[in-house]
This record gives C-alpha cells, structure tokens and sequence, in this order.
C-alpha cells in the first residue's frame, strides 16, 4: 500500500508570469467602467427624451397648418399652391436641430468631457425625443378624420387640417445636431491631458564600433627591422676586416 503524498512530496508550483497577479484587479475595473459608461449613457439618454415634449409643443405652436374646406361632398385644399406642408416639416427641422444644441451643450456642461456613453446617450435620446415630439404635435393638434371634422363646421367653412410630419428623414436632425455640438465642445473646451516635458539624456555612453577589419595606418603594420651589424664610424673596423 503506497502512503500518501507528504508535503514535501508534493510538485512544486510553477512561478506565475510577471502581473499574474494584478490581471483579476484589471479586468474587474474594466467591468466597472464599462457599466458606468452605459448607466451614465441611460440617464443622458432618458433626460433627452423628455425634452422631447417641449419640442413637440413648439412644433405645434410654430407649425403652419393646412387650411382645408369643403363643399358638402368632397373636401378641398383651400390653397393648392400653399406651402404649409413643406413650412411644417421645415419647422420641425429647425426645432430639432435648435434642441440637439442645447441638450448638447447642457450635458457638456453637467459632465464636462466626453464618453462613448455620453455620446451614445445623446444619439438614442435625440432620436426618441424627435419620435416623442412628433406623435405628441400629431396628437394635440387638428383631428386627423377630416369627414367628421368637415361636417362639424359644415360646407364653405375653412377649417385646419392635422399636422403632418411627411419627411420622416427630420426624425435625425435632432440626434446628429448633438453629436456633432457634443463633438465640438468637448474638442474646444475640454480637459486635455498634460503633456510631459521631452528631456535629452545624453548620459549615454558612444556606441562602440562593430569588430572588422582594421582601418587607417594601423592595417599596415612596419615591416620587421633586418639583423644588420651597427654601423662603423671612420677608423673602426668591424669583426670580418679584423685579420685582414
């Protein structure tokens, strides 16, 4: 029977990687940020889209209204060649355009920088404050059942038609006015990051040269000196005159 393992015949643990332990600190923080990215996108975006009933007000108050009549039978455009149609539309536009500013800059600011969750915030904000508006001006104003509406005042009488929303593309004049006010203020008047000071460190000592073949007049070296007997001075004879 082979008896159980010891702690000292237990494998040792192998070493984590540097900043093994720091990874689960990391990602939690991730997370956290994440969701205060998309709480703080939420809140934006519902503020905004209670402002959507002050602009569908405005657009009810400012709007023109088509002038209808009717002769007993059919109803009619008392002016054909009106522009009331186009004139409500275009209102709509203006409006939106002028509430994407402000609500852009009162989030600017209350936050005082940007976000992709701000950003976000305001985009979905403007686009359900401009749907709100609208079926709230649609709503208020003129009855949409013309017979009815027609024989209440009876023929010959003028009578407002409803209010209209024919371009549906002015649903995003809202939303993209936002972004782009949002974008601005934040680039113009925004915190900025201080920058650190370059500094040269010249501490550093030279490169030294690669090994290769020597240059200069160290690839010559001097020949080596011939074995040659000093030279004699007059009267001087050498070794092999000597006997002679």
């Amino acid at each position: 029977m082979t008896a159980p393992l010891t702690p000292h015949d237990q494998p040792p643990s192998l070493p984590q990687y540097p900043g093994a332990e720091f990874s689960g600190d990391a990602s939690k923080g991730g997370r956290a940020a994440f969701t205060a990215e998309l709480r703080e996108g939420a809140l934006v975006a519902l503020a905004v889209a209670v402002t959507g009933v002050v602009l569908g007000l405005l657009w009810l108050w400012l709007a023109p209204l088509i002038p209808m009549v009717s002769d007993g039978k059919a109803i009619y455009l008392k002016d054909s060649e009106g522009e009331e149609a186009v004139g409500a539309d275009g209102t709509f536009v203006l409006l939106g355009l002028a509430m994407g500013a402000v609500t852009a800059a009162l989030v600017f600011w209350r936050r005082r920088r940007g976000g992709i969750g701000v950003v976000l915030g305001l985009a979905a904000g403007g686009v359900l404050g401009s749907v709100i508006a609208w079926r709230l001006g649609v709503w208020l104003g003129p009855t949409s059942d013309l017979i009815a509406h027609a024989k209440e005042v009876g023929p010959k009488v003028v009578f407002d038609g409803p209010l209209r929303l024919r371009a549906k593309g002015a649903l995003v004049a809202w939303p993209a006015a936002a972004m782009l006010v949002h974008l601005c203020l934040t680039s113009a008047l925004g915190p900025r990051e201080p920058q650190q000071p370059q500094s040269w460190d010249t501490s550093y000592p030279a490169p030294h040269p690669a090994p290769g073949p020597a240059q200069g007049p160290e690839a010559f070296p001097a020949p080596p000196a011939e074995d040659h007997p000093p030279a004699q001075g007059p009267g001087e004879q050498g070794p092999w005159q000597r006997g002679s």
